[in-house]
């Protein structure tokens, strides 16, 4: 079972900057490790650009969203 290392409430940064922050924490990740992403919107466009440039090394899952306005979803490195 994949362990939580981070969590990242994304929708406290800006938009411009908010992809980035993501792929660099994803970069860091270890194989079997996580992270808790919460967002104020499905974050599907990220994961059609993961998917582009890195397909096949992370898992997703959605989650049970702290509110009704954010979605929560475990993002988990599956290979280096």
């Amino acid at each position: 079972m994949a362990n939580d290392s981070l969590v990242l409430n994304a929708w406290q940064f800006s938009a411009a900057i908010r992809h980035d922050v993501i792929f660099r924490l994803l970069a860091a990740l270890p194989v079997d490790q996580s992270l808790l992403l919460i967002n104020d919107h499905d974050p599907k466009p990220l994961f059609y650009q993961l998917d582009a440039e890195q397909p096949g090394r992370f898992r997703r899952e959605y989650q049970d969203a702290p509110s009704s306005d954010h979605f929560a979803v475990r993002i988990t490195r599956i290979t280096a």
